[in-house]
């Protein structure tokens, strides 16, 4: 794995590990297809203790790569009805959750899980300290060697 990745990787890692009531964290390309994932199952960083802590959606990164990517054109498809301009950020609350999608600049994707009591500003903040570090970091090469782990991982 590449430098780039890792340091993707890292970072998607410290998002789930600092910001408080976040469960799990995917990043989804522009035509859907997860990149990156928190889920313990899905990344070799993961300790025992980081997967026990964890209580993310009851499905797999998979599930959420598919509801971000959901969500995101859902949004998009809003605002171009509405003359809205771009999507930044689209919450939505539940009384069991949070989940939170924000714009990538190359249209991908980032989604976070969170607890219903989160504070919705702190997640907010630091997915986009996430998003400004990453976005220009998201390249073609790179999002095809992200692809590539992603489906290893799930052959494997």
């Amino acid at each position: 794995m590449s430098n780039e990745a890792r340091n993707l990787h890292w970072l998607l890692s410290n998002l789930v590990e600092e910001v408080p009531g976040v469960h799990a964290v995917a990043v989804v390309s522009s035509d859907g297809l997860l990149l990156l994932s928190s889920d313990p199952g899905r990344t070799a960083e993961a300790s025992a203790a980081t997967a026990a802590a964890q209580a993310g959606p009851r499905g797999s990164s998979a599930d959420l790569a598919t509801i971000v990517s959901g969500v995101g054109s859902l949004t998009i498809g809003a605002a171009k009805l509405m003359d809205g301009g771009g999507v930044k950020q689209t919450m939505i609350a539940m009384e069991e959750g949070s989940l939170f999608v924000m714009a990538i600049s190359d249209g991908s994707l980032l989604g976070v899980h969170a607890t219903a009591d989160c504070d919705m500003s702190v997640v907010a903040y630091h997915m986009a300290l996430f998003v400004g570090r990453v976005g220009h970091k998201l390249t073609p090469e790179l999002r095809n060697e992200l692809r590539a782990s992603v489906e290893s991982e799930n052959a494997g």
